[in-house]
């Protein structure tokens, strides 16, 4: 008779079903921590690997937030060469990444998913906060020029973002059904001025200090 083997315990090798762990470890590690807190070393110790092993599939924390979430876009790849070419039609080139990254029917029910999680919860809400932020938010503010750099970029994506909750989470028509390209005409203008065009004044600005 030939003796059983007990099972090594242990850090997983590589496969899929450690590439699968890895990913739960991930979504629980941002739902805990958010994004800015979550570490390529704290998912590993959850997925129960060697951190070079995440590094072995995934080059970045990014790339692993991107996949573990199914957020639509790598903001690398995608906001990256939006913004080298500097502010002048930016706003439009942000619109039609917009609509191509989240109009399809796959995307749709992706970006639904995240903005019905952050309306409802608040460590998605905090997750896709922090997310958007550091990888979105502070690559358009970097070329933008001004000391209100980072405001324009929030008021572009907050444009962005409303119009994402009225056209897939609430689905309210004519804004819904509309065709991108009349959306993109539309909208361009207005995510154009917010990026470079004149801010109204600070009405606080000049006034003396209270007492």
């Amino acid at each position: 008779m030939s003796e059983s083997v007990p099972r090594r315990r242990g850090r997983r090798p590589a496969g899929e079903d450690t590439r699968a762990a890895i990913m739960a470890a991930a979504r629980k590690q941002f739902a805990a921590r958010g994004y800015e807190a979550a570490t390529m070393r704290g998912i590993a110790r959850d997925a129960g690997v060697d951190p070079r092993l995440v590094h072995h599939y995934f080059a970045s924390k990014e790339e692993v937030f991107v996949e573990a979430m199914q957020f639509p876009v790598r903001p690398t790849t995608v906001i990256g060469p939006l913004v080298e070419a500097g502010p002048d039609g930016m706003g439009e080139r942000l619109v039609r990444v917009f609509f191509a990254a989240w109009d399809g029917p796959d995307q749709r029910e992706r970006i639904m998913a995240l903005l019905a999680s952050a309306a409802t919860s608040p460590e998605g809400a905090r997750m896709l906060r922090e997310f958007v932020s550091q990888e979105i938010l502070q690559r358009v503010a970097a070329v933008l020029p001004g000391p209100d750099a980072r405001l324009r970029a929030e008021l572009a994506a907050s444009q962005m973002i409303g119009v994402a909750f009225v056209r897939y989470l609430i689905a309210l028509d004519p804004l819904a059904s509309a065709p991108v390209e009349q959306l993109i005409e539309l909208l361009a203008p207005v995510v154009q001025r917010h990026l470079v065009g004149p801010l109204p004044a600070d009405p606080g600005a000049g006034r003396p200090a209270a007492g």
